[in-house]
């Protein structure tokens, strides 16, 4: 069966149609970046990557960084070229066709629902344990769902309802509040290297590598800088929404490769420092595995009051994620109904330039997956729609470097015929090592998704029906 292939779109190509408001320069694209990236995932998995490399914690953080960075090079390019929202969606479309686009576009839908309603559960967590702390008990009905015996987790719905009401009074509202919380979070960051610096012990680095480099079993356990690497790999992701993006941009020639490539550096720098100074502030047997590692070091060194500061940046952390991902979900909803393959009426925007409608509906979808539906290893499947479109998005690089070779790049992948190959083995090789049952419901999720696309996207596509009127004039 023949894929469609949409053509690469102009200004007059895209004349007529629903379009979104550009208002977003590139700090704003990206304190999306770092705001999607800077979760919790920093403040936890510090922890367990050194527990599984050691010391080397921070050289793991470099290659998962570099990983990512080979991804993120290739959402540049296409940034850089295809100016309208909807990401790896959109750039699937037009390098490799209609139906591999319908499965990027789907396993999208399946990331950012996923990661927003796990998050908000997140969120949910800590401000009950908060306020448990504080005195305030709710009661169990309100605050888990019915698989944990409650009714449903009104905080976790509430959380993903504010950021949707937010997103919907404009993007430039959206973007202002998450520049101040990304700006909140590192501050608590960078709080922690100053006061862990004071503590700073060089001979906690040696061994480097006291788990080799390759992954091995060790007591049990797999432990390796490599082991290290493939479990922090995961807190980069999230710099994917930023290409969504596009079509809001000012520049997004050059907005979006700034805001892509420049989130990836900046968090490699972050994560590699804080890392260093975890380390060098405490051995790293002392917080290995430990769920709240940078807390219990400034506890360690002295600093209670400050490790209660770094545990509330971590909830403030959140909302941030949140706030992304649920805007990165709209937008290629939005693309995808603006191409007829949802229904057309979700490709509508507000006066504020806002899609409201399909920003209502997403919201009310993960507010009632994060109120009543047990997440946890079905979390995992965020990993499996992010890693699709990573690779989607490096071989769609080549692709269009094939079928549009003289197109105006603003920003081109460097050796892109050696690095993006790497770049989508590496991810596939992690897409494959995700659990077995993680890769069976990502089947299932897709094959949900075929069905839908056969039996009603296929026939209402606008490029079939547009393809269609021209075969009957002619």
């Amino acid at each position: 069966m023949q894929t469609r292939l949409k053509p690469l779109p102009t200004g007059e190509a895209a004349a007529g149609r629903q379009s979104l408001t550009r208002q977003l320069g590139w700090p704003h694209l990206l304190a999306l970046g770092v705001g999607a990236i800077v979760g919790t995932g920093i403040y936890t998995l510090i922890g367990v990557g050194a527990d599984r490399a050691g010391p080397g914690i921070v050289l793991a953080f470099a290659l998962a960084g570099g990983v990512c960075a080979l991804a993120a090079l290739a959402y540049a390019e296409l940034g850089s070229m295809v100016h309208e929202s909807g990401g790896a969606y959109s750039y699937t479309y037009i390098g490799l066709g209609e139906i591999p686009a319908w499965f990027v576009g789907w396993s999208l839908v399946l990331e950012y629902s996923v990661a927003c309603a796990a998050v908000g559960v997140g969120w949910s967590g800590y401000v009950v344990s908060a306020l448990a702390s504080a005195g305030i008990h709710l009661p169990v009905a309100l605050t888990a769902g019915p698989h944990a015996g409650g009714i449903v987790n009104v905080p976790a719905v509430l959380a993903v309802l504010a950021v949707a009401a937010l997103l919907m009074r404009g993007v430039h509202d959206s973007a202002r509040l998450n520049a101040i919380l990304v700006t909140v979070k590192l501050s608590a960051l960078g709080l922690f290297v100053v006061l862990a610096l004071t503590a700073f012990n060089a001979d906690n680095f040696d061994p480097f590598l006291p788990f080799g480099f390759f992954a091995q079993e060790i007591g049990g356990e797999t432990k390796g800088l490599m082991t290290a690497a493939a479990i922090v790999f995961f807190t980069f992701f999230g710099f994917d929404a930023v290409a969504t993006a596009s079509e809001e941009a000012k520049r997004p020639e050059r907005d979006v490769a700034i805001g892509i490539v420049g989130s990836i550096l900046v968090c490699t720098i972050i994560y590699m420092v804080v890392a260093g100074a975890a380390v060098g502030a405490a051995h790293f047997s002392l917080f290995a595995d430990d769920p709240a590692p940078l807390s219990k070091i400034l506890n360690l060194i002295g600093h209670p009051l400050a490790s209660s500061i770094i545990a509330a940046a971590a909830v403030l952390a959140l909302p941030t994620v949140i706030l992304v991902m649920m805007y990165g979900q709209t937008r290629v909803f939005f693309s995808m109904a603006r191409d007829g393959l949802l229904p057309s009426r979700l490709a509508t925007v507000s006066k504020s330039g806002a899609p409201r409608m399909v920003t209502a509906a997403v919201a009310v979808c993960i507010a009632v997956v994060a109120g009543l539906l047990p997440l946890g290893e079905i979390a995992e499947l965020t990993n499996t729609g992010t890693l699709t479109a990573f690779i989607a998005s490096a071989v769609t690089v080549l692709a269009l470097r094939v079928r549009y070779p003289d197109a105006k790049r603003s920003f081109r992948y460097p050796l892109a015929w050696i690095f993006a190959p790497i770049a989508a083995l590496g991810c596939l090789y992690f897409l494959l090592s995700l659990p077995a049952l993680t890769l069976e419901r990502f089947v299932i999720w897709n094959v949900i998704g075929f069905v839908v696309y056969f039996a009603y996207s296929r026939r209402r596509s606008a490029l079939g029906r547009a393809r269609a009127a021209g075969g009957a004039q002619n």
